[in-house]
């Protein structure tokens, strides 16, 4: 019980009783994620913010908040998508806590009563990924484009003024799909220095005419002619630029 409780000014002891029972209410916290199970969607998580606690003696002490376990990590999704992430432990969370108790929800779904009558408790955490302590914070951030990127910022996917305009891998890119259609002109850059920037695997169709070349080098492989040609059974030479 706060002193302040047995005091006689009414006033106090309602400020006092107030405060006890305002610190016993919970509703968000930051954490840190322990451990998730990826099959399941629930991550065990480690309240991040300390309480106070007094001890028989009287003594004021900071204590750690116990584990909040078997909390369902929020992934933004809807209309049957879903954008998930590798949840990791250490990974600094926003933890929130429901009103009511959610766990027949939680195991059946759809609208149930309460399993239990408990208001505000560490039972019933939802998890948010992901929130930065100021020394975890990333740099980088874009502050004109949205983007889908790795935390170091070498891997990205970003949007910006109605189009996509950088895909960043450094390792790769894997496109895993029956037909891959491009609408617009399509541009491969030999940026980088790679002996063969183009290479596929397979037959080439076109509707359309196939240029190598550039300028007055260009070759047609449509209307292109060869010179030095003779009647006879021998090899034409090459086709001759320009054409």
């Amino acid at each position: 019980m706060d002193p302040r409780e047995r005091l006689d000014d009414g006033q106090e002891a309602l400020r006092a009783a107030m405060d006890g029972l305002q610190g016993r209410i919970n509703t968000a916290i930051p954490g840190i994620v322990v451990s998730f199970n990826a099959a399941a969607l629930t991550a065990v998580v480690q309240p991040a913010i300390q309480r106070q606690v007094r001890d028989q003696t009287g003594a004021w002490h900071w204590v750690s908040l116990p584990l909040l376990l078997d909390c369902p990590v929020h992934f933004p999704s809807g209309g049957g998508f879903t954008l998930t992430f590798p949840v990791a432990p250490g990974d600094e969370v926003l933890a929130v806590i429901a009103d009511r108790c959610i766990d027949a929800w939680w195991s059946s779904g759809g609208v149930q009563a309460q399993a239990e009558l408990r208001m505000h408790d560490l039972s019933d955490g939802f998890v948010i990924p992901k929130v930065w302590s100021r020394p975890r914070a990333i740099g980088g951030v874009s502050t004109d484009s949205t983007q889908l990127r790795s935390d170091d910022g070498e891997t990205y996917v970003e949007v910006a003024g109605g189009q996509v305009v950088t895909v960043k891998a450094p390792v790769g890119i894997v496109l895993d799909s029956p037909v891959v259609s491009v609408s617009g002109r399509l541009a491969v850059l030999n940026s980088e220095g790679a002996a063969n920037p183009c290479t596929i695997a397979g037959t080439v169709q076109a509707t359309g005419d196939v240029v190598a070349g550039a300028g007055g080098s260009s070759v047609s492989l449509q209307s292109h002619i060869h010179g030095g040609v003779e009647p006879g059974s021998g090899s034409t030479a090459a086709p001759t630029p320009g054409t």
